[in-house]
């Protein structure tokens, strides 16, 4: 596989895990919604940085490691929040 396809859905996945530990966090330490932006991008970060580390080289240009898979990222984080949220937030 191609280092900008491992980047992507590696990314699209862990939006998923994001949102489960954000919506988590909102329900059991009631954290506001701006905390959880928060954690996502602060997430988003480290995988920038961890891919930069692992395929600098492997790249056409550097700057593709910071964009590949941002859309996914934040999209699946959105909508599996919301999903989650629905799910394990009080009921009532």
């Amino acid at each position: 596989m191609k280092p900008t396809t491992i980047i992507y859905w590696t990314r699209a996945c862990l939006g998923v895990i994001v949102a489960l530990l954000s919506a988590f966090l909102s329900i059991v330490a009631n954290i506001s919604l701006l905390n959880g932006i928060t954690i996502a991008l602060l997430f988003y970060i480290i995988t920038h940085y961890i891919f930069k580390s692992l395929f600098l080289t492997k790249v056409e240009k550097p700057s593709k490691i910071l964009t590949t898979g941002i859309g996914a990222y934040f999209l699946t984080w959105i909508v599996a929040l919301i999903i989650f949220y629905t799910l394990l937030g009080p009921q009532g």
